[in-house]
C-alpha cells in the first residue's frame, strides 16, 4: 500500500512537469492540425486596453501601437478603470481619431472593463493588451494572420521578458522557456490552454461577457472559445516586450494570481473537465489543474517516505528529497549564486510554495475581487 501511494504521487508529479510536455511535443509532431490561411489580414482591427493610472506611460504606449505595421483600418479603445490621474487627458492630447477613451469613476476590474468595451468595437477582430508592454512593429500583422482560417477563434502572442539577474530567477527563466514550448506544441496539436494577457486577439462575436470577479480573462476568454468549437493558436512571432525583468518576487505575484485564477475556473466552469463538453479537457487538467496538486503531492511523498517501512529505495528517495530541498533552500537564501544545481530547485520550490498560497489567495479574492490586481504602477520606460 505504501509503495502504491508513493509511486502514484511520484508519477503524477513527473507527468505534470515532464510527461505532459513530452506527450504534447510528440502529438504536435505526429498529429499536427493545419491552419488554413492564405496570409490575408482582416480589413479592420480594434485594440482594447484596460488601464489604471497610466498617465506617465499611456502616450508612449499608444504611439507604439499606432506605429505598428498595419495596412487596414484601426481603432484603439482605452478603458480608464477608475483612474484618478490624468490618463484620459493624456490620451486626448494625442488628438488621433483612431483612439478613443471609455471610462468609469470606480475601479471595477479588467473583466468589467472588457465587458463594456468589447461590444463597442467596430471591427470583427479585437486585440487585447496592457499598457506596460510594447509591441514589435509587426506584432499586429503576425497576431491576426491566422484569422484567415474560419476555424480559428483566438490567437495568443509571445511575451518577451528580460532574463533575471538572480540565481533563483534562473529557475523561473527555465519554467518560462518550457511554458513557451508547451504552448507552441498545444497550438500545433489543437488549441493553447490560455493566452498571454499582454498580447492576444479574438473574434469579437465569440466573446462572452465575463463574471465581474474573473481573475484570468486571458484563460477564460480563449477557453470559452475553444469549448465552443474553435481553435486557439499560438503565434510566437507576435511579440510584446515587457520592460520588467523576470524577477522572482514579481513572478511570484503573477503566479499567485494565475494559480488562484485556476481555482476560480474549477469553481465557475466545472463542466470543462468533462470530455463530452470540452474536447480540450485533458489538456486543461494536465496543464492547469494538475499543477495545483503538485505541492500537495510533494508533501505526501515526503510524509510517505518518512512513514514507509525501511528499505534501501525508500532511504534513497528520502535522501534525494533532503538534498533537493536543501539545494533549493540554499538557492533561495543566496540568490546571488547562479549554479543550476541551486537555481533550478530554488525556482521550482518557489513556484510550489506560491501554489500552496494560491488557495488562500483565491478565498480572499472571493471577498475582494481586486485583491489580486494590486499591480505595480505603470511607469514610462
Amino acid at each position: 500500500m505504501w509503495l502504491l501511494l508513493l509511486l502514484t504521487c511520484l508519477l503524477l508529479i513527473a507527468y505534470a512537469h515532464a510527461g505532459y510536455p513530452l506527450w504534447m511535443a510528440l502529438l504536435a509532431r505526429l498529429r499536427p492540425k493545419q491552419v488554413k490561411t492564405d496570409g490575408t489580414l482582416p480589413a479592420g482591427m480594434s485594440v482594447v486596453m484596460s488601464v489604471y493610472n497610466a498617465e506617465s506611460r499611456i502616450q508612449e504606449r499608444l504611439r507604439n501601437l499606432l506605429g505598428c505595421e498595419w495596412p487596414g483600418e484601426l481603432e484603439i479603445v482605452v478603458f480608464c478603470d477608475g483612474c484618478t490621474d490624468a490618463t484620459a487627458e493624456k490620451v486626448a492630447e494625442l488628438a488621433d481619431t483612431r483612439v478613443r477613451v471609455m471610462s468609469h469613476p470606480q475601479q471595477r476590474g479588467k473583466a468589467t472593463a472588457l465587458n463594456e468595451a468589447l461590444p463597442t468595437c467596430r471591427y470583427p477582430v479585437v486585440v487585447l493588451c496592457d499598457a506596460r508592454q510594447d509591441f514589435h512593429p509587426q506584432a499586429l500583422m503576425e497576431l491576426t494572420q491566422p484569422f484567415a482560417d474560419a476555424e480559428v477563434g483566438a490567437v495568443s502572442g509571445l511575451l518577451e521578458i528580460a532574463a533575471s539577474a538572480s540565481g533563483s530567477g534562473q529557475g523561473v527563466d527555465l519554467y518560462w522557456k518550457i511554458e513557451r514550448k508547451l504552448r507552441e506544441w498545444e497550438g500545433r496539436y489543437d488549441s493553447v490552454i490560455g493566452c498571454t494577457g499582454a498580447i492576444y486577439a479574438i473574434r469579437r462575436q465569440l466573446f462572452q461577457p465575463l463574471h465581474p470577479a474573473t481573475i484570468l480573462d486571458d484563460v477564460v476568454v480563449p477557453m470559452r472559445i475553444a469549448v465552443a468549437g474553435h481553435r486557439v493558436l499560438y503565434a510566437p512571432t507576435a511579440i510584446a516586450y515587457d520592460p520588467q525583468t523576470l524577477d522572482p518576487a514579481l513572478e511570484k505575484k503573477r503566479k499567485l494570481r494565475t494559480l488562484a485564477g485556476n481555482y476560480q475556473m474549477m469553481e465557475h466552469f466545472p463542466g470543462w473537465i468533462l470530455p463530452w463538453r470540452n474536447r480540450t479537457w485533458w489538456q486543461l487538467i494536465s496543464h492547469k489543474y494538475l499543477r495545483l496538486a503538485v505541492p500537495w503531492l510533494m508533501l505526501a511523498v515526503l510524509l510517505l517516505s518518512v512513514l514507509a517501512p525501511p528499505s534501501p529505495w525508500v532511504v534513497l528517495l528520502l535522501a534525494g528529497q533532503v538534498f533537493a530541498y536543501g539545494a533549493a533552500t540554499l538557492g533561495l537564501l543566496f540568490p546571488q549564486m547562479k549554479l543550476r544545481l541551486f537555481s533550478i530547485p530554488a525556482g521550482f520550490l518557489l513556484l510550489q510554495v506560491t501554489c500552496l498560497r494560491a488557495l488562500g489567495a483565491y478565498f480572499k479574492a472571493r471577498r475582494d475581487a481586486l485583491s489580486l490586481w494590486q499591480a505595480a504602477p505603470v511607469k514610462a520606460s
